[in-house]
């Protein structure tokens, strides 16, 4: 059965009244979590670290190329990502980002089936990493829910945060939902002028509103590395499916 079939047919197990209204929904095969009705997580109950959605895999993809020890997570929603980080190896050192303590206590109840021990951090994830060291970061992944209220300038402002606080050789994976194609190349043309020692792929999600942008160093030989990475956390099957979705990106000269 699809996906958003198996979304159909849910039973609410949790509502939120506060600002942006969480609810926790479940059927025998999938639990998700929506905010204010938009699904942002959706978890496989008998395989939990199993990611659902297509744009959780691309916004994994620069695992294809490297190693992370130290990765910076911003949003936790359902934590989709969290748990298969977690799951993928013990040399993970993951630290993951939320404002909203509901959404902290949605997941740690919904969503932590295993009740892993992890490092989850109530706070403004920006305001968090622009007093962090950069130097210790391999990879800032920005999965917020941000509200369309706050407008582009909210988004301007999120994306001189991350790149300021991104070494030469350290990589972000960004989700921006739901943006116009004007805000698109708006956003690329200001991750170009912030981040020049970078490459800028981005990825636009078939049937989705996401786009995923990553900015990889540019010293890093991604052609190469795409075909003969012998030191990935990925399984070879993986691999072998991952390399093909990375084929659809564009890349920023």
């Amino acid at each position: 059965m699809q996906l958003a079939k198996h979304l159909a047919q849910g039973r609410l197990v949790y509502l939120s009244q506060q600002q942006d209204a969480i609810t926790v929904s479940e059927n025998n095969y999938y639990r998700w979590m929506a905010f204010s009705d938009v699904v942002q997580s959706v978890m496989h109950r008998r395989k939990p670290w199993q990611l659902t959605l297509p744009h959780q895999i691309a916004l994994m993809l620069p695992l294809l190329f490297f190693r992370p020890t130290r990765i910076i997570e911003l949003g936790l929603g359902g934590g989709n990502l969290t748990r298969f980080l977690q799951h993928l190896s013990p040399e993970v050192m993951l630290t993951t980002i939320e404002h909203s303590q509901c959404v902290i206590d949605s997941f740690e109840q919904y969503f932590n089936p295993e009740h892993a021990e992890l490092d989850i951090v109530c706070a403004d994830g920006m305001t968090w990493l622009a007093e962090r060291n950069s130097v210790e970061l391999d990879w800032i992944i920005c999965d917020v829910y941000q509200s369309q209220e706050f407008g582009f300038d909210a988004i301007v402002k999120q994306l001189e945060t991350l790149t300021s606080c991104l070494n030469s050789q350290a990589c972000l994976a960004i989700n921006l939902p739901d943006i116009s194609d004007n805000d698109i190349n708006l956003c690329l043309t200001i991750l170009q002028q912030l981040q020049p020692s970078h490459h800028i792929s981005y990825f636009n999600i078939p049937n989705y509103l996401n786009i995923v942008i990553h900015l990889t160093p540019k010293d890093w030989p991604l052609h190469r590395l795409i075909k003969r990475n012998k030191h990935s956390y990925l399984p070879q099957v993986t691999l072998q499916r991952w390399r093909k979705f990375w084929r659809h990106g564009q890349q920023l000269n």
